[in-house]
């Protein structure tokens, strides 16, 4: 594949090479999550990916999920809920969910407050004020200077403000399933320093599954001043949602000879399963930020936050073929914290310290009401009982980082990172089981964690174009209340709603070795390639019962992510072209058991992990036309994956194939401007109205394929659909 690439480009690399040398860009990242002295990024021992909001609305992409699937090497995405605000990102084998019990594998930061929730360290990513997006960055790597979570990796977002987006700025879709979308924004700053800047995004779509309607709202506001050594900006964020998201829909049934049977997929792809689970989700937070250089060479960052949010969650599940349950879920969590960031440039050395002090306090409650009827329709309703509370938890959390990292360049073509971050965390659980009504609270269980995580890199110029770089690094991630509180192998539990006991779980280590090159001969044509391998230890993930449907998590000893990324750019004449191929071997590096729907699963060392595709390629073009057309495209194709409970290739009737396939899908796009500032756009996803799946996972089938309850259905592949081809249009306004 490197030799493809390479043959693809090498025209125009060598008409590059012989062409008068024109003075290249020095693109600048940040290396922690505050702002400090940037640092070349060429000088860093990984590849970090960055983009622009410029770029991200070149995309033309329903939201930031879609953008970074799409665009992103190493990413990919499961429409797991079925709703487009409540994806599963996954890079490089780990994922970023906002499903409870999900194995979170990456951090994320909003101007440097970490947004991952403190219950289940989950992302909503519907709270994200995508209006206000100036730049989204992707660290790779067990990167220490990040903190907690980030095992795999950390995804950084910064804001807009009236010094970088002063103007007025408008945005209006419409398309398939009548989703409707606006953001506008406003921009301003004057000659005495002050600026301001203000933002708001309202969605709303009757969504392509039946009854999967979806909307969600937020505000964005920022205030700040800068004088000539001193900036500080106080921003806040409100943003409320209501997501119905159909979950996986059952295809194919096994029978113990392994032969296999339509589902309701196969019928109508459009159809839930249960209806109806939504999740409401409302968010506020107040952020201050302050910058001091205190000479041309050191530069003092440091922000406060405060986050409180509230989500709930309705869903009607079946019991049996006549008979359901309607779970109930409401969780409050506030968090808190302040951090500070020191950057100096000494001599040949580039030195970063800082520290972060994390908080919060989390509520939850989980209610059930039983012997609800079925209809025909499969709506869950008209239950017997009165919705009842049955478990409670109440949490506490902390955590300190300290952290230092220094970039010495050795010669003006070697440069050696070394970092190391030093996390203390203590999380506190009280769990209260109800009985008819009646609470009986456990008492009160605390566990510390302390890690020490180092990353030593080098990155070394072997001529004008080519860098090569190597790095290695630990990160740590520890266990959440969520994980905490269903932790006994003698009492388990059914998640998300469930909470039985707390014992001890080990934190998560994960260590990670990556090497790779960098190749940029102009502004526009450049090549990068890196080999990565990430293990982790005790994993934390969901392990059976003896109790059917109930489980726990537990420590897993070891499983690995490894593989390459390739991805090059480049300029023809008026064409822009981009492609990426990612190889992955996401597998289990020991013998264990898992939580399989409704069995248990025999984990052998090298089995796949589910729900992660080896092979992704993307290609990106676009094409000025003329000088007010743009037309493009996206063209991704991915292999297959392993379902979820199908790891060791057996259903609970026998053996089964049950892999989903690999898809490949065409996007495209138009772009006209009919004066400066004002664009016309136009998307068509999944121009073929290809039928593919994102996800699978093995289950009882209540169901036949009509959609009728049935007794004889048992063991089936559960999918995540994907969505049918779908139009787009809108206007982009800016002045």
């Amino acid at each position: 594949m490197a030799v493809a690439i390479a043959t693809l480009f090498s025209g125009h690399f060598a008409y590059a090479e012989q062409s008068d040398k024109k003075l290249q860009a020095v693109e600048v990242v940040g290396t922690s999550p505050l702002p400090g002295l940037g640092i070349e990024k060429n000088k860093l021992p990984y590849d970090v990916q960055s983009v622009t909001s410029e770029q991200i609305n070149k995309g033309q992409s329903l939201n930031l999920t879609e953008f970074m699937s799409r665009n992103l090497t190493g990413v990919n995405i499961n429409d797991i809920q079925g709703s487009p605000f409540q994806a599963d990102i996954t890079y490089r084998g780990f994922r970023l969910s906002g499903i409870l019990g999900s194995p979170q594998g990456l951090s994320v930061y909003l101007d440097g407050v970490r947004v991952n929730e403190p219950f289940g360290d989950v992302v909503n990513w519907d709270m994200i004020p995508e209006a206000a997006i100036s730049n989204v960055t992707l660290v790779p790597g067990s990167n220490p200077v990040y903190g907690l979570n980030s095992l795999g990796g950390a995804l950084a977002f910064t804001t807009k403000s009236g010094l970088t987006a002063p103007g007025t700025e408008l945005k209006l879709s419409l398309g398939s399933w009548m989703r409707k979308r606006a953001d506008v924004s406003y921009g301003e700053k004057s000659a005495d320093g002050w600026h301001k800047f203000v933002s708001t995004t309202a969605f709303h779509e009757d969504g392509w599954r039946k009854e999967s309607e979806g909307q969600l709202g937020n505000v964005f506001a920022k205030i700040g001043r800068t004088q000539s050594d001193v900036n500080w900006d106080l921003s806040f964020l409100h943003g409320r949602s209501n997501l119905i998201g159909n979950g996986l829909l059952p295809s194919y049934a096994y029978d113990d000879e392994g032969a296999r049977t339509k589902g309701m997929y196969e019928t109508n792809r459009r159809w839930g399963y249960t209806y109806t689970d939504r999740t409401k989700n409302e968010l506020s937070m107040v952020n201050f930020n302050l910058q001091r250089i205190l000479d041309g060479s050191t530069e003092l960052a440091t922000n406060a936050y405060v986050r409180y949010s509230t989500r709930s969650t309705v869903g009607g599940d079946a019991e049996s073929t006549t008979e359901g349950v309607i779970n109930q879920t409401r969780t409050r969590q506030t968090s808190y914290g302040t951090s500070v960031n020191l950057t100096k440039i000494i001599d040949a050395h580039q030195i970063t310290t800082g520290a972060s002090l994390d908080a919060s306090r989390v509520s939850y409650g989980a209610y059930q009401a039983a012997d609800c009827e079925i209809d025909t329709s499969r709506r869950v309703d008209d239950c017997a009982s009165a919705s009842e509370q049955d478990v409670g938890v109440k949490g506490k959390s902390y955590a300190l980082g300290l952290y230092a990292s220094d970039t010495y360049s050795v010669t003006p073509a070697t440069h050696l990172t070394a970092a190391a971050r030093f996390n203390h965390a203590r999380v506190s659980n009280t769990l209260t089981n109800y009985t008819a009504g009646v609470g009986s609270e456990k008492p009160n269980e605390t566990f510390s964690y302390n890690s020490l995580n180092p990353s030593l890199g080098l990155s070394h110029k072997l001529n004008e174009s080519v860098d090569v770089f190597g790095n290695v690094g630990q990160s740590n991630r520890v266990p959440t209340v969520i994980e905490l509180g269903c932790a006994d192998a003698t009492v388990g539990c059914r998640l998300p709603t469930g909470l039985q006991a707390d014992p001890y779980l080990k934190q998560v280590i994960a260590r990670t070795f990556e090497f790779g090159t960098r190749w940029k001969l102009t502004n526009d044509s450049g090549y990068t390639a890196s080999i990565y391998r990430s293990d982790n230890t005790n994993d934390i993930l969901f392990t059976p019962t003896d109790q059917t449907g109930l489980g726990y998590f537990s420590n897993f000893s070891k499983t690995r992510r490894q593989g390459l990324d390739l991805s090059a750019y480049t300029r023809i004449n008026q064409v822009d072209l981009r492609i990426s191929y990612s190889y992955l071997q996401a597998t289990y590096e020991a013998e264990g058991e898992l939580f399989g729907g409704e069995r248990e699963i025999t984990i052998k060392r090298g089995a796949r992990i589910a729900g992660l595709p080896e092979h992704t390629i993307k290609l990106n073009a676009d094409w000025r036309v003329a000088p007010k057309w743009l037309v493009g495209g996206t063209v991704i194709a991915t292999s297959n994956l392993v379902s979820q409970g199908n790891e060791d290739g057996q259903s609970e009737e026998g053996p089964a194939n049950a892999k989903v396939d690999g898809y490949l899908l065409l996007n495209m796009h138009a772009k006209y401007s009919v004066t400066k500032g004002l664009d016309y756009f136009a998307r068509l996803n999944n121009v073929f109205d290809r039928r593919y799946e994102t996800y699978g996972l093995m289950s009882d089938s209540l169901f036949n394929s009509a959609g009728v309850a049935s007794s004889t259905v048992g063991a089936s592949r559960f999918v995540a659909p994907g969505a049918p081809r779908a139009i787009l249009v809108g206007l982009h306004y800016r002045f």
